[in-house]
């Protein structure tokens, strides 16, 4: 039996309207301890912004968070898998995009995310789908320690 999307994403998104400022996307990431806050617009997903989006184009650049909105920031367009979509295809599909993160959407309506570092620590089946990858395409740069901890 083959495990999907909608067997292992976490249901409970916390999410930030584009208009917020970079301070509020920050203060709640804090609030909720999470690495990442999906950004809507009128309730639909349309981007992403993480913790590296804020020290790449806030920190770095010594912008003032005060004043910056998450989408000014956010990575966009949001790719997205689908709660049917088998584990593997999800993770090729982060593979190939290079991303950690997938917001899991349906019917235009955000119901969950899968993280590939959760994933890789919970699915020991996910193991053996990264060793297979890993071999025919590299691992995104920034998951390069996840992958070499829990597959070499």
């Amino acid at each position: 039996m083959s495990l999907n999307v909608e067997d292992v994403m976490v249901e409970e998104v916390v999410t930030v309207e584009t208009d917020a400022t970079v301070q509020e996307a920050v203060d709640l990431m804090n609030i909720h301890e999470i690495g990442c806050l999906i950004v809507v617009l009128s309730g639909k997903p349309v981007g992403i912004v993480t913790e590296r989006d804020m020290l790449k184009r806030v920190l770095a650049e010594s912008r003032d968070p005060e004043k910056v909105k998450v989408s000014d920031i956010m990575s966009a367009p949001l790719i997205v898998g689908k709660p049917a979509m088998e584990i593997e295809d999800a993770v090729k599909l982060m593979f190939k995009t290079k991303i950690k993160k997938l917001p899991v959407v349906q019917r235009g309506r955000l119901i969950g995310l899968v993280t590939l570092t959760d994933l890789t620590r919970f699915q020991p089946h996910m193991i053996k789908i990264l060793k297979k990858l890993s071999v025919t395409e590299l691992p995104p740069k920034r998951l390069k320690k996840v992958v070499d901890y829990y597959v070499v």
